[in-house]
């Protein structure tokens, strides 16, 4: 038995890019930025020095945005999902029924 190969459509390469893609992956980037600013900003706390100025807390606010960031290119990738699924249901035509042709 041969297999037979599978269309271009059926496996998404790892080079394919989706709608929400790139949003997920800066503001993954950007919340590990933001937890990175909150480890060094506790640190002091711990240690007993000075504590930093108030940039670096301002900064700790990037693990937020970044989680924002992330989830709306989730809802963005959701969405393009549901619009192919409901334009392919609509491509396909609906099975005919054999008890209504039979019905005279």
């Amino acid at each position: 038995m041969t297999a037979t190969p599978s269309s271009p459509q059926a496996e998404p390469t790892a080079d394919a890019v989706g709608p929400g893609d790139r949003l997920v992956r800066v503001g993954a980037i950007v919340f590990i930025i933001g937890a990175v600013a909150t480890l060094v900003t506790v640190a002091p706390l711990f240690l007993g020095t000075d504590p930093f100025p108030t940039i670096a807390y301002a900064l700790c606010m990037l693990m937020g945005v970044g989680f924002v960031i992330a989830g709306a290119g989730l809802l963005r990738s959701i969405a393009a999902q549901r619009r192919q699924a409901k334009s392919a249901d609509a491509a396909v035509p609906a099975p005919a029924d054999p008890a209504a042709g039979s019905a005279t």
